[in-house]
């Protein structure tokens, strides 16, 4: 039985992409079969839209959670793109004729042993590429195929290449079963295609040259009803999508891509233009460019040299045509002064790039896709579609220096939207913690698009099909989840951050009914600080916060009720602790509806309570002493009490610690501070003295030199001593002995 036309090909080959086309252009089919999933034949149309631009992928995804994901990229020097475009130019019909995508999301999700196929495949490439004396298998490829300016020669070259492959390794793929029921499947498709009355010599199939053998074969049948009756499946949906040259690369994991796709694109440009040393100038010329551009001068001279020097090894290691390897060495030579991080940035933009493709508007996008596409035009965020990461910083604030609401709160606008993007995961922009001067209505953002965000909106699109609907589906799982109030009360902040009052509302009414039931100290004080800085900043968002307020209320009053208790506790408790008394603090400050009083009560219950760690008991008198609470005369007495003979050394240090952690500047300038400190060291013992500098050292560790300098003054005066030598002494660095006995404090065992 006579057979289709069958054109091997690997994925992302410029020059399989080309003579594809000659090979069209000659037998003039008018069906062509394209490897890929017979089910996203209905993106035909959108592939071949005037207005796409690949770099493009297709990416299926299964409609049920948890989401599975698998795409299809093409670059413009593909060969199945440049075949579809053939067919759509030439009024040919054109089919996927693999798998369809459904069947390959079910068979991903089986688990699978790989490593016998794949260390059996890159045994035979390490083998031709000792063979050729190459540096790796692309540039094999590179050098034997790449460069093939014969049609015949690059068709007969595949095929023998994928023929011999799959004799070396077939029955060791560790998805060779996969390929067995693809290949079947492939051959149902042509067999179908010739029952339609399409004669064999009116079909081409495009597909890797890997499977040309296993769809010629005869003996092999094609899959028959039941095998696909019985073909596992996953309902799936699929879309269009943008895709970028650095997906496309190996480098970016992408099994089926090629290290370099701008360097490759070069090499497509030049088969178009017909100019066998097009890619070569390029390259060389792009990096001397891009060298110029960022402030390092490289002659026309130094690139000219280049070029020679590429043809020439090229000669050397039997090429015609300078291979990337040849460049790569060339430019190193000529344009970086033989160091290759000098031209590291201009070659990584040369041979991988930035390109990102795209779409027409409206063409195969799931309603979530189009509302974010939508809202980066009317928030003006166009530009920030971009592989390459740039700043935004925006100004929360009203400008009345513009007519119209949406411009005047343009970059509050913004900030909703993007915040909605961070409570979704997709990585579109990134917020970074530091705001212009600290200041509350500045935030400053990092963009960049990536395919990644595009797959992670598709993911949200179970959840609502807007990014404002999906994000508050989220934060509504995320409540409905929630095991303690502070994870509520980082939804309650999320959505105030996103501008959603609705979802506010709901998280705070959940926040107030598990309010009731008991919390630590830790968690009332987070849940408190969040409230907090929504009621703070609301106005700046345009948010009313007074719903929150009685609940702000009740959660700083229980704190203030349990903190005693809750510093009974050992050191590494503390810390928490410690953290949790600051946000109250801050939270008390703040606003003036919360009972100051009682704070303050907890306080001093929690600074003269002998029963309690003494670090936060410290840690309580310095804020009452922030607060100015607190008395120098009743300081003094603390000090005399907590420092005083036969205190242990770990409970009247870690008291110090507490106390040292604020007001550094006003406890310097006490005197009879470190007098007592002085005389309480003074009469512990040796093994004492060691409990002691384990609190003290920590005391100090982030004590500035200058602040240093200050206390050695202090301690000069009452020693009697040069304040200036004292200093110096004490910032002198120790020796290696005296440096070993500080470590080993660290390991202190308190209980000897």
């Amino acid at each position: 039985m006579k057979q289709p036309y069958i054109f091997g090909i690997r994925h992302l080959s410029p020059a399989g992409a080309w003579h594809l086309i000659q090979f069209l252009n000659e037998k003039k089919p008018k069906l062509v079969l394209v490897e890929g999933p017979s089910d996203l034949n209905d993106q035909m149309e959108n592939i071949t839209h005037p207005e796409t631009k690949p770099p493009i992928a297709i990416l299926a995804y299964t409609k049920d959670a948890p989401v599975r994901t698998i795409l299809y990229p093409f670059a413009e020097y593909s060969p199945e793109y440049q075949a579809i475009l053939w067919a759509n130019k030439n009024h040919a019909k054109c089919r996927f004729i693999d798998l369809p995508s459904e069947v390959f999301l079910a068979i991903a999700d089986r688990e699978r042993n790989d490593s016998e196929g794949e260390e059996g495949r890159m045994n035979v490439y390490q083998l031709l590429d000792e063979y050729a004396g190459e540096d790796g298998h692309e540039t094999f490829w590179e050098r034997v195929m790449e460069h093939t300016q014969d049609t015949e020669g690059y068709h007969n070259g595949a095929n023998t290449f994928g023929s011999e492959l799959r004799k070396m390794t077939a029955g060791k793929e560790s998805d060779w079963a996969e390929i067995i029921v693809r290949e079947a499947f492939m051959r149902r498709q042509i067999k179908d295609a010739i029952k339609e009355g399409f004669s064999p010599e009116e079909i081409v199939v495009v597909t890797g040259a890997y499977h040309v053998d296993g769809l010629k074969d005869e003996e092999e049948l094609p899959m028959s009803d039941k095998e696909l009756k019985d073909l596992p499946i996953k309902p799936a949906n699929h879309t269009l999508m943008p895709y970028s040259f650095y997906r496309l690369s190996t480098r970016a994991g992408y099994g089926a891509g090629n290290k370099a796709p701008a360097y490759y694109s070069l090499l497509w440009e030049g088969l178009v233009k017909g100019e066998a040393s097009y890619s070569t100038y390029s390259y060389l010329s792009r990096i001397a460019g891009y060298q110029r551009e960022h402030g390092t001068p490289v002659s026309s001279a130094e690139v000219i040299e280049a070029a020679r020097l590429a043809k020439a090894l090229a000669q050397l290691r039997n090429g015609g045509i300078p291979a990337l390897r040849d460049l790569r060495d060339a430019a190193i030579t000529c344009l970086g002064g033989g160091s290759f991080p000098v031209i590291s940035l201009a070659t990584a933009d040369t041979e991988i790039g930035t390109v990102i493709g795209a779409l027409p508007e409206g063409v195969s996008r799931t309603s979530i896709q189009e509302d974010f596409y939508r809202q980066l035009k009317e928030w003006k965020l166009d530009k920030y579609r971009s592989l390459t990461a740039q700043d935004l910083v925006l100004d929360l604030r009203e400008n009345r220096k513009v007519v119209s609401e949406k411009s005047a709160f343009l970059d509050l606008y913004r900030s909703f939207f993007l915040h909605q993007l961070r409570v979704l995961k997709i990585s579109f922009a990134e917020m970074q913690r530091v705001s212009q001067d600290n200041a509350t209505w500045s935030e400053m953002w990092v963009a960049r698009w990536t395919p990644e965000a595009e797959i992670e909106l598709v993911e949200a699109a179970l959840k609502g099909d807007t990014v404002a609907q999906a994000a508050s589906f989220h934060m509504k799982e995320q409540v409905e989840d929630a095991k303690n109030i502070s994870e509520i009360a980082q939804v309650i902040e999320d959505a105030f951050t996103c501008g959603m009052a609705g979802a506010v509302s709901y998280a705070a009414s959940a926040l107030q009914a598990m309010a009731v039931d008991a919390a630590s100290i830790e968690e009332l004080a987070a849940t408190a600080d969040r409230l907090s800085v929504v009621i703070q900043y609301g106005s700046i968002r345009r948010l009313d916060s007074e719903p929150l307020e009685p609940i702000l209320k009740q959660i700083f009053y229980r704190a203030c009720l349990i903190l005693p208790g809750a510093c009974v506790c050992d050191d590494a408790a503390s810390k928490g602790i410690v953290t949790a008394m600051e946000q109250l603090n801050s939270a008390a400050l703040a606003h003036a509806f919360l009972d100051g009083e009682a704070w303050l009560n907890s306080l001093w219950e929690t600074a003269d309570r002998d029963d309690l760690n003494t670090k936060l008991s410290g840690f309580a008198a310095a804020i009452l002493l922030e607060r100015g609470s607190m008395a120098a005369e009743r300081l003094y007495l603390e000090v005399q009490r907590r420092l005083s003979h036969g205190i242990p050394a770990e409970l009247g240090a870690g008291w110090f610690e507490g106390l040292a952690m604020k007001n550094r500047y006003a406890l310097i300038a006490r005197l009879s501070l470190w007098e007592s400190l002085d005389n309480y060291l003074d009469a512990l013992d040796g093994e004492e003295f060691k409990r002691a500098l384990v609190f003290l050292r920590r005391a100090f560790a982030d004590f500035t030199s200058a602040q240093k300098d200050e206390i050695a003054e202090n301690l000069g005066e009452i020693w009697g001593l040069n304040g200036q030598q004292v200093s110096e002494v004490i910032n002198t660095a120790l020796d290696e002995e005296s440096q070993k006995l500080v470590e080993g404090l660290d390991d202190f065992d308190f209980d000897i």
